[in-house]
């Protein structure tokens, strides 16, 4: 009797772009962040163009995957250690928003917390707060705090101080990355992350909601 010939299954374009993600998160950096360490568009590894708007799979090219590999210090081997990879160690996925998407309705409800569609995903460390969500910074109003691609853990049940870095977001629809200098039951008192921005005061009834910056991919 012939021997069968041994099936190999082919890579899925899941198995290929999780790797990636993995490959990003093993450099501590946001999939937009390797990208753009990588000398390539920032929006090259986005999850949004993954899929074309007609639906087709859209893949990794070989020349941008190689120029991930150099800027993450890693080799084809780990690459292909990756595709088997169950996920990172000791993290967790929690939703990823577009900084600039969080000014508009529908994805926060009263409390701060995530709500509404339109949410991403991405495995960053574990938080002990469930609610916790992700932002990636967008442009370049908040460096050298924070640079385009960059990503911030948001948690709403954590405790703020004064010195913190939060988000606030107003009952205006403006949402902003600042230092808390001071708060009081009648204000909210600001620090700029960029110097070439002004610090902000707050009264707070214009308040929505704020919440800490506990952890940064960068």
């Amino acid at each position: 009797m012939a021997k069968q010939p041994k099936v190999t299954r082919p890579l899925t374009h899941a198995q290929v772009w999780a790797a990636l993600d993995r490959l990003a998160e093993r450099a501590g950096l946001s999939p937009s962040g390797l990208a753009k360490q990588s000398g390539l568009d920032p929006t090259t590894f986005n999850k949004s163009k993954r899929v074309t708007g007609d639906g087709r799979e859209r893949w990794p090219s070989t020349e941008s995957l190689s120029k991930a590999l150099a800027a993450s210090n890693a080799s084809m081997e780990t690459f292909v250690q990756l595709l088997g990879d169950g996920g990172p160690r000791g993290g967790q996925s929690v939703p990823l928003l577009g900084f600039a998407q969080a000014g508009a309705g529908g994805y926060f409800d009263d409390s701060g917390f995530p709500a509404g569609k339109g949410w991403d995903e991405v495995a960053l460390p574990a938080t002990s707060d469930e609610h916790a969500y992700a932002l990636e910074i967008e442009g370049d109003s908040m460096k050298p705090a924070y640079r385009e691609g960059d990503i911030i853990v948001v948690s709403p049940a954590t405790a703020i101080r004064r010195g913190d870095r939060v988000v606030v977001r107003t009952t205006g629809g403006e949402v902003m990355v600042k230092e808390l200098k001071r708060r009081t039951g009648k204000m909210l008192e600001l620090a700029s992350l960029n110097p070439e921005h002004p610090d902000r005061m707050l009264d707070a009834e214009e308040v929505a909601w704020i919440a800490r910056v506990v952890w940064a991919s960068q």
